[in-house]
């Protein structure tokens, strides 16, 4: 029964209740309920055209907390406050199943139109590289496009980015850590897309390397 019929249902039955009553009859009201549950239809399979990564976020844009995966909680926990007087200028996240330089996941920079959440998968296409380097090592930050947001999806290559934004995430990642005691960061520069999705196939690499040895 539709929740329609089960009103009309329940509708039909007062008003005889209301007549038997007026005529002094004895009523007993029945009322039949309909469970209806909700049903989210999907697509089965949406990773992905070629050339797209699944991105976990971590960080929304705009955000001064920075939240972190903790594979051993299996949760998302806060990490820390960005001291600095700076947010986020992209959501941030990484590319699972990858192992960079500095032993973490591949960092992964989305753009989106709005903020996400921590722990949303966004795939994404990437169209550039931030080399960069902090106090455990080389960091590179891939960064990407989410392909279902249609501010960013026609984005191909780095030229395509507002070099303001571009400026922006290198200001960003310059200056974000400089309160922070024993903490530092430094940016060398922007790369295209190639030399992006050469460091997604090197860190996916050493991440089956570094599984096989486990």
């Amino acid at each position: 029964m539709t929740a329609a019929n089960a009103t009309t249902a329940v509708n039909q039955q007062d008003t005889e209740s209301t007549l038997r009553a007026a005529y002094g009859e004895e009523t007993t009201t029945t009322v039949e309920v309909s469970m209806i549950e909700p049903v989210r239809e999907h697509d089965p399979e949406p990773a992905s055209s070629p050339g797209t990564v699944e991105c976990f976020v971590e960080i929304p844009k705009g955000s001064r907390n920075e939240y972190e995966y903790d594979a051993r909680l299996g949760a998302i926990k806060l990490d820390r406050f960005v001291s600095a007087s700076v947010v986020y200028p992209t959501d941030y996240g990484f590319i699972p199943e990858t192992l960079s330089l500095d032993g973490d996941a591949l960092d992964a920079l989305v753009c989106v139109s709005e903020p996400t959440f921590p722990g949303c998968i966004v795939f994404a296409r990437p169209i550039a590289l931030l080399d960069m380097a902090d106090e455990h090592g080389i960091d590179p930050h891939v960064l990407c496009v989410a392909v279902a947001d249609p501010g960013w999806s026609q984005l191909e290559r780095l030229e395509d980015l507002p070099a303001l934004l571009t400026a922006e995430i290198e200001h960003f990642f310059a200056i974000y850590k400089d309160l922070d005691p024993n903490r530092h960061s430094s940016v060398s520069g922007w790369h295209g897309r190639e030399a992006a999705l050469r460091e997604i196939d090197e860190s996916r690499s050493r991440y089956l390397a570094a599984r096989d040895v486990r």
